[in-house]
């Protein structure tokens, strides 16, 4: 296992004869971008982030914060003051109120300017206005609520026949942007779709693997917008998100592809053979620092349809399962996460989170702040918290990863995880690959001592004791004995006949990923975890706890 924030010295150049393949290089985003760096946010302390709010920091009506934000600019339209209070409002203002009514309140300071016969307050309200369209013209472009309202701005400007103004606040030039994200289309399910298992798996080494995965999974990473994050907060959902559902589609096909690849093996020593290698690719991945992905591996590794695989498990080495125990330790929701906060903390440069423990803490932070304090007053705090959470995460698209990636290596890779397997499908094919009753039932296996495929009768009531079903007949081959088959068919008979007395098990549990804060019907605690966080009865809606 590497050092975490190690830099490496030099990317690796693919082999295998792929030398003449053009690279897929991952480009910079314009000066353009709709959102600023701002270094060192993570670093900065709850006083010092409230320092600059001044007297806000206590709170501050809706009015005061937009005046405020349009008394930023001077005469001629430059900051004359630190333009976190615009950032932090032009970019959280959706959880008080929708941007087509943040712009109908600037309209109407405008009105109330015009009334008053106040030309400086109205220019510098253009000047606030066209801040906002230069800096977050993807809202503009995005939503068309918002889109209206600015044009009811431009006709009230025109109107008023302000050519200085009707410049400022022009937007025919947003149509013309470079547009540096593609929309992304919303995932549709396809389950006619040929499915491919691997086309790549056997002829990349684990390093190279780790790499083109690390490619793919900055590549949906670094899509998911500043919007993206807020909508999620609006929503608490994923759902009408598709950049985000893009990004948690492929943490889970990467999980399932590992299943997959283990499973299509058709030997035991040929699945741990699979296995082992994609322990090496989590090393690898842990030292690019690519947590997303390392936890879809890993917990692709510890799915039960793999951990059920005794025979497969006898075959892998103690050295391998000593670092599948560190990567779940690392990865553990105990505390909180708090082994993979410490080391996510302890990293530098490139780094890629785990989504799903950052979309939490956002979700916590939301729910446990109220929006408004005493008097009404807009909880200024809990807006700017939010903005350095997510201005966070946004600011990791900007460092590139350390490596180059090979396009048509990344194609064969997405072909390999564009898969359409369902849960009992991946079951199905892990007990075809090892039974249930492939060895004696453990029950049998605990009480068979010197393992020659019978117990006693006294021993068999041991284990009836707690299903006192007497109407089975047992011992039909040797006298005072019970084989491992005698018992099997007692449990099946008595679980037959238990269903049809309606005494059967009422639940059928599914593992399910659920894509928003849950909580367990059974506890009340919160379902942790960034997939496959519990249980799902496929006769109810009711979730439960791990």
């Amino acid at each position: 296992m590497g050092t975490l924030g190690k830099a490496r010295e030099a990317p690796r150049k693919p082999t295998h004869g792929c030398r003449a393949v053009p690279k897929a290089r991952l480009e910079a985003k314009p000066a353009s971008s709709p959102l600023p760096c701002h270094p060192g946010l993570a670093q900065i302390t709850q006083f010092r982030m409230m320092v600059p709010l001044g007297h806000f920091a206590k709170g501050a009506s809706l009015d005061d914060l937009i005046d405020s934000c349009v008394q930023s600019f001077d005469a001629d339209g430059n900051l004359c003051r630190s333009n976190q209070l615009l950032q932090v409002m032009l970019t959280m203002h959706r959880i008080l109120i929708s941007s087509a009514e943040l712009l109908q309140k600037v309209i109407t300071l405008y009105k109330d300017a015009l009334a008053k016969n106040s030309p400086g307050l109205c220019l510098k309200i253009c000047y606030f206005v066209r801040y906002w369209i230069t800096e977050f013209w993807i809202m503009f472009k995005m939503d068309t609520s918002l889109a209206s309202t600015m044009e009811e701005f431009q006709e009230l400007v025109k109107a008023n026949g302000e050519e200085l103004h009707c410049r400022l606040i022009d937007t025919t030039q947003i149509n013309a942007r470079d547009w540096s994200r593609k929309l992304t289309q919303r995932i549709k399910s396809n389950t006619s779709k040929k499915r491919k298992v691997s086309l790549l798996f056997d002829h990349l080494e684990p390093e190279e693997l780790s790499e083109h995965l690390t490619f793919l999974e900055f590549k949906s990473f670094r899509r998911i917008s500043f919007s993206d994050y807020q909508n999620y907060l609006v929503n608490s959902c994923v759902k009408e998100n598709p950049t985000m559902e893009r990004s948690i589609a492929l943490c889970n096909g990467i999980s399932q592809w590992v299943q997959l690849m283990v499973l299509s093996r058709p030997t035991p020593q040929l699945r741990a053979e699979v296995f082992i290698k994609f322990i090496q690719v989590a090393q690898k991945l842990h030292q690019l620092q690519n947590f997303n992905t390392l936890m879809a591996v890993i917990g692709g590794l510890c799915h039960s349809s793999i951990s059920r695989l005794k025979e497969t498990s006898s075959h892998v080495p103690h050295e391998i399962n000593k670092v599948l125990g560190e990567m779940t330790e690392l990865l553990s929701s105990c505390r909180n996460y708090d082994n993979y906060r410490r080391a996510y903390g302890e990293c530098t440069d490139f780094k890629i989170p785990i989504l799903g423990v950052h979309l939490k803490d956002l979700i916590s932070l939301y729910e446990a702040m109220p929006d408004y304090l005493e008097e009404g007053k807009v909880n200024v705090h809990k807006l700017l918290a939010l903005y350095n959470h997510i201005n966070e995460l946004v600011q990791l698209q900007e460092v590139p990863p350390p490596l180059e990636a090979n396009k048509d290596l990344v194609h064969l890779l997405t072909l390999s995880l564009d898969l359409y397997y369902t849960e009992d499908e991946i079951y199905e094919l892990s007990y075809a690959r090892e039974p249930r009753n492939h060895k004696a039932p453990s029950v049998f296996k605990n009480y068979d001592h010197d393992q020659d495929g019978y117990i006693s009768q006294e021993e068999f009531e041991k284990i009836a004791a707690s299903f006192p079903f007497s109407f089975c007949v047992m011992d039909k081959d040797r006298e005072g004995l019970i084989s491992r088959d005698e018992i099997t068919a007692y449990f099946m008979r008595a679980s037959s006949i238990y269903s049809k007395l309606g005494l059967g098990f009422p639940h059928n549990f599914q593992e399910t990923t659920y894509l928003k804060p849950t909580f367990c019907d059974n506890c009340a605690g919160f379902l942790w975890g960034v997939i496959k966080q519990g249980y799902r009865c496929k006769g109810n809606k009711y979730p439960e706890s791990r």
